[in-house]
């Protein structure tokens, strides 16, 4: 589904991706992981080209990401995204975020986007939410209804960057289960994220990235149990035993 060959990346003279080379099949869930500005959501950002990247090649389901000719609007409308900080329209209703795109986008009638919406907001646990605001929402609340809007497009596959990152941790459990329900209905997923347990639970491999470089791309058990690499032994170190 996803396809990364030797990606590099430059801002200005400071280089942020080097020689990046992995794959997502259809169906399989990845965590990205690694220390503070090793790379993870630039390279998640360059999957469906909201960064660009100047070296190497990114294909989605058959449709190359830097070429000229691609239509990335409509590539970006089958890649679904999810970001930190949710990004929801605060002027608009719960609803009307979940319909927007779906009628500008995909063209879908305002009846059958709204009836989409309210499926997807049901799934989530928040269909009596469908009239507030975004502001009325709590952070956890609000990431929620990001992944709804995100999957009103039917997208091929999903792009997580850090998506429980700025939620207080009281509200990480309610965006996770929602991530793990989609993982084991089978969507094609890459997680940048912090939340090893999640990865232990879902992932099918993980991504070790540092400075920039995949330094370990492998199954779970074998990054958990054995890595490879000093590097990722002492971040799982630090991470795990707190």
């Amino acid at each position: 589904m996803i396809e990364i060959k030797d990606v590099s990346k430059w801002y200005g003279s400071f280089r942020v991706l080097t020689h990046c080379t992995t794959h997502v099949k259809k169906g399989e869930v990845v965590v990205v992981c690694g220390p503070s500005g090793s790379g993870k959501s630039t390279l998640i950002k360059c999957v469906n080209a909201l960064e660009p990247f100047q070296e190497g090649e990114i294909v989605v389901d058959g449709v190359s990401v830097g070429a000229p000719s691609t239509d990335l609007p409509k590539l970006r409308a089958r890649v679904g995204m999810v970001f930190q900080n949710f990004e929801l329209f605060p002027h608009l209703s719960i609803t009307e975020n979940l319909t927007l795109a779906q009628t500008r986008v995909l063209g879908r009638g305002a009846e059958e986007a709204r009836d989409k919406g309210m499926k997807l907001l049901e799934r989530v646990g928040l269909k009596e939410q469908a009239l507030k605001f975004p502001g009325q929402l709590s952070g956890g609340q609000q990431q929620r209804v990001a992944i709804a809007r995100a999957l009103a497009m039917d997208p091929l596959c999903m792009l997580f960057d850090e998506p429980t990152s700025a939620l207080d941790p009281e509200m990480v459990n309610e965006v996770l289960d929602v991530m793990v329900q989609l993982a084991q209905e089978g969507m094609t997923m890459m997680c940048v994220t912090h939340e090893m347990g999640f990865a232990r639970k879902v992932a099918n491999r993980v991504i070790f990235m540092d400075l920039g470089e995949i330094v370990e791309d492998s199954t779970k058990e074998e990054f958990f149990g054995k890595p490879r690499s000093e590097r990722a032994v002492q971040f799982l170190s630090k991470i795990l035993h707190h």
